[in-house]
């Protein structure tokens, strides 16, 4: 066992690792795959228990699907273990069980909360129940019955925040283990029609020296359209999609407390009063095609809280993932190419309503929130403002139109309008369009309207459009307009990416997130994936190249990067090795970096059930943005899993960035985040987590800026910042949950004072509990 700790990158450089026997040949030479597979169906016979034990008799009577394929690494070839599929149903819901040969001391799978399980083994099932590869529902359930929920898009892919409520059961047994799985068609949308004939498949996760995936359906890898390599599912007749009603009241407390003055370590800490809040949100299927969303008071704070990023060297607003559920009804019809709503700019509302229809071949989505607290981003040509702004009200529409198998055209209209003056709407056209089983062309053209608010002062004599706007909010109005094209080609060797997009000075979304305009982009990607024969060390190989390039509307190029990479995944404890080159120039505040460089190393690896890593080094010269410097930088990033038993995780992370100066060494700025989150599931519903951050950084830049009497962003970008937050959550299903916790925020008010001792203070701390619960009728 100690020979996995040699690193595996030496091995990847050896060309001997090319050489491979073919002894599995003969074992597979009489397996044939199934592309595009049906199973029939019929209804249930009698009750299922969910238990993990199919001693029920309508399993002899159900579906059934066999004759696995190994998809990933293999291409269609036999898989290891064996593994068969039933499917059947009643009146409310589907029912999909798994049976799964595997030696029950191999298994590896962790008692978790729902959708945290990662490298476990698990059995899915995928539907597209419209059949039009638009979107698709992903259900994964690992050995112990733990649940993960996907809503799949043929625009963005994978969303891991899509929540519904469901249930499963398994069991481990001495010929491996048994899932099974109800999914009520009241929590589902279909079309409304006597017989529905679905795409479906049904997965089966397989993590040892790789991360086997095996499907009932035979994957096609010059097929880019995911669903359509599916098959098919018949005999489902009679069932109607979700109608009713589902309420859902909550109760949140809570007590903050912080100091007086957030730059004054001497500061009072004041504690405010013990308040409680209650909301309550509510869902009505009008129809199997309409359903209506209303929420009063929605407590839209998140529970676990985003991790800090590395921020001491951008000019951007950050990005932060969507984890709020009241987004999640339709979520999947408002994702544009340009993140046209982008719904954390909906902030903290009194009151929202949702729409969402579905007929065969359209689509409709609205939603209306009155915000107490609106964000504002202002972007412009090399950064970004971020203000808060007290009550608006945010309107979006969203429409979409099939055209086949994988196409689609869209619109969506967005407004905003804040109570003390100013809007923000935006008019939007886009088009997905599958050319061919490999080819795919994707588009969209936004125009937006801005009425500033007046009398905010943002950055003084900053211009913009040459010279004709001011970045200050004061009462101007001005159009602007935005397009993306993109070309793909993704099969089973060649890839290709054609990228152009561009956004014009005065193109302004307060709906979205667009955090730079004033920009022309282009850029190319290419890669080539190599599947090396035989049972050798390697996997596959995938070489690629990536050309972009950036230009002002007046033409002025702003950044121009070359880059190539070399990528290795390895038959060993599942290990992925990167490397990656690239070089270029660029242009910030009028000063050019000529003769930039970046080289990365990227190792990722799960030697065990019990332990898995990712390590990345990234070092080069790159431009520091604050003070229009080259610098050497060098950035460490190291993230652990770390399983003692199957129900305690502990993830330790951490993310170091610094560059000093090309020519005299000074340091030009620093950051560490070191972060460690650790859980601990008591039992199916009872858990407790905790969450311990550092946050060090050094910018000499607003030290000086300091010492000149300005300490508007010292202690953001200098210092040190501990963050402990406790959490203890009883969940029942989705939606039904009790939480108890608190947040503690510390700083090191001593940070850049010579011979000062470390001086952290409590600057924020906040207890707090929550209990909702979904009632459905």
């Amino acid at each position: 066992m100690k020979s996995r700790f040699y690193l595996p990158v030496i091995f990847c450089l050896s060309l001997t690792c090319l050489a491979a026997g073919n002894s599995a040949a003969s074992e597979a030479a009489d397996f044939s795959p199934s592309f595009t597979p049906s199973v029939i169906t019929s209804r249930t016979t009698g009750p299922i228990e969910l238990d993990g034990v199919l001693d029920e008799a309508t399993w002899q009577t159900a579906g059934k699907a066999a004759n696995f394929s190994e998809r990933s690494p293999g291409d269609n070839v036999k898989p290891q273990v064996k593994t068969e599929a039933y499917i059947t149903y009643d009146d409310d819901n589907l029912y999909v069980a798994f049976v799964c040969h595997d030696d029950p001391e191999l298994l590896r799978t962790t008692m978790c909360q729902r959708d945290q399980f990662f490298n476990d083994d698990a059995v899915g099932l995928m539907i597209d129940t419209f059949g039009e590869a638009q979107w698709a529902y992903e259900f994964f359930v690992n050995p112990y019955g733990v649940q993960k929920d996907i809503m799949w898009t043929n625009i963005q892919g994978e969303d891991r925040g899509f929540d519904m409520v469901w249930h499963s059961a398994a069991k481990i047994n001495e010929d491996g283990y048994v899932v099974e799985m109800a999914l009520p068609f009241a929590a589902m949308r279909f079309p409304n029609q006597d017989i529905q004939q679905w795409r479906i498949d049904f997965w089966r996760v397989h993590p040892r020296d790789s991360f086997f995936q095996y499907s009932w359906a035979a994957d096609d890898r010059n097929e880019q359209c995911f669903p359509c390599k599916w098959g098919t599912v018949e005999g489902i007749e009679g069932v109607r999609p979700g109608k009713g009603l589902e309420i859902l009241p909550s109760v949140i407390a809570y007590q903050t407390g912080h100091i007086s003055d957030e730059l004054d370590a001497d500061s009072e800490f004041q504690d405010n009063d013990i308040k409680a809040e209650g909301s309550l949100s509510a869902k009505y299927s009008v129809s199997s095609d309409i359903t209506l969303e209303g929420a009063y008071n929605p407590d839209f704070s998140q529970i676990e809280a985003d991790a800090d990023q590395i921020d001491v060297n951008t000019t951007i607003v950050q990005r932060f993932p969507e984890k709020r559920p009241f987004f999640q009804e339709g979520n999947d019809l408002f994702r544009t190419m340009f993140n046209s709503f982008y719904t954390r700019m909906v902030n903290d509302p009194e009151v929202a309503a949702k729409g969402t229809a579905r007929w065969e071949k359209t689509s409709l989505a609205y939603v209306m929130a009155r915000d107490e607290h609106s964000p504002y981003i202002i972007p412009t040509e090399e950064r970004s403002y971020s203000l808060g702004m007290d009550y608006s009200t945010v309107n979006v529409l969203r429409g979409l139109q099939s055209l086949g198998s994988g196409s689609q055209v869209g619109f969506m209209a967005t407004d905003r309008r804040y109570d003390k003056g100013g809007s923000g709407t935006i008019l939007s056209g886009d088009a997905n369009i599958r050319l061919s089983s490999t080819f795919r062309w994707m588009a969209q053209w936004v125009y937006s309207h801005t009425e500033e608010p007046e009398g905010i002062s943002v950055s003084p004599g900053e211009t913009f459009a040459n010279g004709k706007h001011t970045v200050d909010l004061d009462g101007e109005t001005y159009s602007g307009n935005a397009l993306i094209t993109e070309l793909r080609r993704n099969a089973r060797h060649w890839n290709l990416t054609l990228d152009y997009n561009q956004v014009n000075p005065t193109y302004r979304t307060q709906t979205g997130y667009d955090p730079w305009n004033d920009q022309k982009n282009g850029f190319i990607y290419t890669d080539y994936r190599i599947y090396p024969e035989g049972e050798g060390l390697l996997e596959r190989i995938t070489p690629s190249v990536f050309v972009n390039g950036r230009w002002n509307t007046s033409n002025v190029r702003k950044w121009f990067h070359y880059q190539g990479s070399l990528n290795f995944q390895l038959r060993w404890a599942q290990t992925n090795v990167g490397l990656r080159y690239a070089s270029g120039t660029e242009l910030w505040g009028g000063v050019e970096f000529k003769d930039l460089w970046r080289a990365n190393i990227n190792l990722n690896s799960q030697p065990w059930d019990q332990f898995g890593y990712f390590l990345g080094y990234r070092f080069g010269k790159n431009p520091a943005l604050r003070t229009l410097d080259k610098g050497d930088e060098q950035n460490i990033t190291l993230a652990l899993n770390i399983k003692p038993f199957d129900r305690l995780i502990i993830e330790p992370t951490i993310n170091h960035i610094r560059s000093d100066h090309a020519g005299t060494g000074k340091l030009l700025f620093k950051q560490t985040i070191a972060r460690m989150r650790v859980r601990l599931q008591l039992s199916n519903r009872l858990s407790v987590r905790l969450v311990v951050q550092n946050n060090q950084s050094k910018n000499p830049y607003y030290l000086d800026q300091a010492q000149g009497g300005d300490f508007g962003n010292y202690h953001m970008y200098f210092g040190s910042k501990w963050e402990v937050d406790p959490l203890v959550t009883y969940r029942i299903n989705s939606f039904s949950v009790f939480y108890a916790g608190s947040t503690h925020d510390y700083r090191d008010f001593n940070a850049g004072i010579e011979d000062g001792n470390d001086q952290y203070i409590l600057t924020d701390r906040q207890y707090f509990m929550k209990l909702q619960y979904l009632f459905q009728i």
